[in-house]
């Protein structure tokens, strides 16, 4: 099997991309591993020395403290800083798709620099793996290409990330009234029907349920009500809901009933998410156009000109030379 897959050119390219690809992930593992090892023995040093443990992390410090940010961590205590110039502007970006870590902005620029080296230096290894070394020119040129392609990549990865996010909270956030309503109508008051809403939802939609039950902590941390939901606005980043706290915040202040507030915009909620499937249907027939237009239409006219293609060549175009 290797030695038929070596005799391919590109059959050849694909298994040594796989190779290196796997030994990449081993050593990732394998550093992971040293390092959760490591926590735990000096964690047992510490026990066997003092006879106490310290209290285990939470879910939160356990994701901050991961192994791409042990690694970024150790970059920069190497003396490499992995600080943005808009530092503020990058952690809300990464916010919005969902990455709330303190060590996320480092994340991403130590994975802008590795795509950087790691797609030039593998584009010009599988060259000379295969035995195909371009010139200079041509390792100049793919090499600047494969690059600015690295730079780009954490970049759009992280804004497909956000709009579905926003996707999924734009879809979901007209059910999330509709129970809010219901809520408030049985008697509950704002936290405690959060508090409900957030907890119904945490399977058919994980991420209203999250900032819901944020805002919920938040309320009962002592936050005043218009601080929680203007923070709930910032880390939605979504329309919508920016709407929403709005009307809340106004509602609260003029003393007006939540619960109308709530059925109008709820109301308008569903009146846009059924614009929004009607324009997605719109779309559909010139999205559809385009494959007919491609695959379809040069097949057709091919075969509707060539019974008299073949006419033209064996009877008109004899008789036009005299044949």
């Amino acid at each position: 099997m290797t030695t038929f897959l070596a005799s391919i050119g590109i059959a050849r390219s694909a298994f040594l991309v796989a190779i290196f690809v796997a030994v990449v992930g081993s050593l990732v593992a394998l550093w992971s591993g040293l390092a959760h090892r490591r926590a735990l023995r000096s964690q047992l040093a510490r026990v066997k020395g003092e006879g106490t443990i310290e209290s285990s992390p939470s879910l939160r410090e356990a994701a901050a403290h991961g192994a791409w940010a042990r690694i970024a961590g150790t970059v920069e205590a190497a003396g490499l800083d992995l600080s943005d110039t808009r530092q503020e502007r990058l952690t809300a970006r990464l916010r919005s798709a969902g990455y709330y870590s303190a060590a996320a902005p480092q994340v991403f620029t130590l994975a802008r620099l590795l795509l950087l080296f790691a797609l030039p230096g593998g584009f010009l290894l599988l060259a000379w793996l295969t035995g195909h070394v371009p010139g200079f020119l041509g390792a100049y040129v793919a090499g600047t290409a494969l690059a600015l392609l690295g730079l780009y990549l954490p970049n759009l990865y992280v804004q497909a990330r956000i709009d579905r996010r926003r996707d999924e909270i734009t879809r979901g956030f007209p059910d999330c009234l509709d129970l809010l309503i219901v809520c408030v109508q049985s008697g509950l008051g704002i936290e405690a029907s959060l508090d409900r809403v957030g907890r119904e939802m945490a399977i058919s939609h994980p991420l209203i349920a999250e900032l819901l039950s944020v805002t919920t902590l938040q309320l009962r941390a002592g936050a005043s009500r218009e601080d929680a939901f203007r923070k709930l606005a910032t880390l939605a980043q979504v329309e919508e809901i920016r709407s929403f706290t709005t009307l809340i915040i106004q509602s609260d202040k003029l003393g007006t009933s939540i619960v109308a507030t709530l059925r109008v915009y709820a109301g308008e909620m569903r009146e846009m998410r059924r614009l929004r499937a009607e324009e997605k249907a719109h779309r559909l027939p010139v999205l559809m156009s385009i494959p007919l237009v491609t695959c379809m239409l040069p097949v057709m006219v091919g075969v509707m000109m060539l019974p008299a293609a073949i006419r033209m060549i064996r009877q008109i175009i004899p008789a036009m030379l005299g044949g």
